[in-house]
């Protein structure tokens, strides 16, 4: 059977004052998966426009303007979005990416929703940081089947001082990339300098969820605090690595 026709309509693409090139802004790139030839694609772009939607790539979101977005109308909201996503990426296209776990369980954090942490009782085995030829093999698997970003997690706190660790995880990031994949890690907290040596791996992007406010922050973990979180995020994006928080 052939697959749907997928409509990709054109959006109207406004350069930024300071582009060097604005004449060469296209109505038709969208991001392929690849992020690699990705970020460069609006680097000199100040904004997008389709559909009465206007978009921008920016981090600097105030409360007001995330309440006007959270008190949208359902259906309102889920057009917006997918205007956006259609200006930004191809609708007929999705990205495989596999997780591995490859320190799993025995965590001191006390994150009341994690069934890693020790503070709970859960069916969930601790185990010890996989090695490294086992974790490229299984990104070998993912690649072979289909994944192009290959994401790995470790359950604890932070890297801190396991120098060790941190050695075998900076081959793994090696050897994840030398295979062509996008590579994605979630560390805990980091510090710059383990930033900059993960980016200098070839790290794509970093995992670090706020879960929730800095006001009910206490009320879900006390083992770290909110600025903690946001302190490892700016680590990781003075860095140069794509930050993936929710």
């Amino acid at each position: 059977s052939t697959a749907p026709h997928v409509v990709v309509d054109k959006f109207v693409s406004t350069p930024r004052p300071d582009s060097p090139s604005p004449s060469a802004a296209s109505s038709s790139i969208r991001h392929p998966n690849d992020v690699r030839a990705r970020n460069a694609n609006y680097v000199d772009e100040d904004s997008r426009t389709m559909g009465g939607v206007t978009a921008t790539v920016r981090h600097d979101w105030t409360k007001q303007e995330i309440a006007e977005i959270y008190s949208l109308p359902f259906h309102e909201l889920m057009y917006r979005a997918s205007t956006v996503h259609r200006m930004y990426w191809d609708p007929s296209e999705v990205q495989q990416c596999t997780l591995l776990s490859i320190k799993t369980g025995g965590c001191t954090e006390d994150c009341s929703y994690c069934s890693q942490s020790t503070r709970h009782k859960t069916f969930v085995k601790p185990t010890p940081t996989m090695k490294v030829q086992e974790v490229l093999a299984a990104a070998k698997r993912a690649k072979d089947a289909g994944s192009t970003r290959f994401c790995m997690g470790a359950a604890w706190r932070e890297l801190g001082n396991k120098k060790n660790a941190f050695n075998h995880i900076l081959e793994m990031v090696r050897g994840v990339n030398g295979m062509g994949l996008e590579v994605c890690c979630t560390l805990g907290m980091l510090n710059a300098e383990q930033a900059r040596q993960l980016k200098e791996a070839g790290l794509t992007a970093y995992n670090h969820n706020l879960d929730t406010s800095p006001e009910h922050y206490p009320n879900v973990i006390t083992t770290r605090t909110y600025e903690d979180r946001l302190q490892t995020i700016a680590n990781v994006r003075e860095a140069g690595i794509s930050v993936c928080c929710g």
